[in-house]
């Protein structure tokens, strides 16, 4: 997979890109990263790669024509993004999807932004949340981050992500290692039991202990089965909420029948 940044500041993502998981990537030939300097595409001697907004107002504005010219020095991308606060949400679903493109572009902004003409030039624009930064450099790497531990033989276990939050829709279940005891706090005794199957549903029962506390919004959405369902009866959701959730019912308990009956 080939990731492309254009940026006023490469200095800014270089040492980030080549170390770490990223880095060993890029040696092994799974990753690679094209780091290009904004400047680099302008055609006067000043290099002037922004201007004062029409209409008046504070900050300067990058220019259209040369986020073309910088975009025309490229290989053609599957995906040519924009990272702008007015974008779509960025999440681990589209992470997966971009994480299956043979090649993406990255925009980062600064100052004011860009042109809103340059909103013509890419295939999507998106945004880490609603919130303001300084420039796209930081949203970039967050979203490199996200997108290349889901490409094949990056992490090397492909369990090390589908297990993580979102991936499954909710959070994901608390995780504990040595000491046992640290600070009055002590771990779960069945993580210690051995007994995976009843690991298993406890997990499933703290990640979606997890969700109900701190993100209940994901749990209508995460397309939750019957065996989830019964979980959260367990942990006091009622079973008006799982039908408002639209969530699929657990089947009604068995009836145990005495001799004779």
């Amino acid at each position: 997979m080939k990731i492309s940044l254009l940026t006023l500041f490469p200095q800014l993502l270089t040492p980030w890109l080549n170390e770490a998981i990223l880095g060993r990537a890029v040696k092994n030939g799974l990753l690679e990263f094209d780091v290009r300097d904004i400047r680099n595409a302008t055609t006067d001697k000043h290099r002037m790669v922004d201007d004062t907004p029409y209409g008046g107002g504070a900050g300067m504005v990058l220019k259209v024509d040369v986020i073309k010219n910088a975009l025309n020095a490229l290989e053609p991308g599957d995906e040519v993004i924009l990272l702008t606060p007015a974008g779509e949400r960025f999440t681990q679903t589209l992470a997966k999807e971009l994480s299956t493109k043979r090649h993406i572009v990255l925009l980062c902004g600064r100052y004011e932004g860009f042109d809103a003409r340059v909103e013509t030039l890419v295939t999507r624009e998106l945004s880490l949340g609603d919130f303001v930064m300084m420039g796209g450099e930081a949203a970039a790497l967050c979203m490199i981050e996200a997108v290349a531990r889901l490409v094949p033989g990056v992490l090397g276990d492909s369990d090390s992500f589908e297990q993580d939050s979102f991936s499954s829709g909710i959070l994901d279940y608390p995780e504990f290692t040595r000491p046992q005891v640290w600070n009055g706090l002590e771990v779960p005794e069945i993580l210690r039991g051995g007994n995976h199957g009843a690991i298993a549903t406890w997990r499933r029962r703290e990640a979606l202990r997890r969700t109900l506390e701190r993100r209940p919004d994901l749990i209508h959405q995460a397309g939750l089965n019957a065996q989830d369902s019964a979980l959260l009866l367990e942990l006091g959701v009622t079973l008006e909420q799982l039908i408002d959730w639209n969530l699929e019912l657990p089947p009604p308990p068995k009836i145990k029948r005495k001799r004779g009956q």
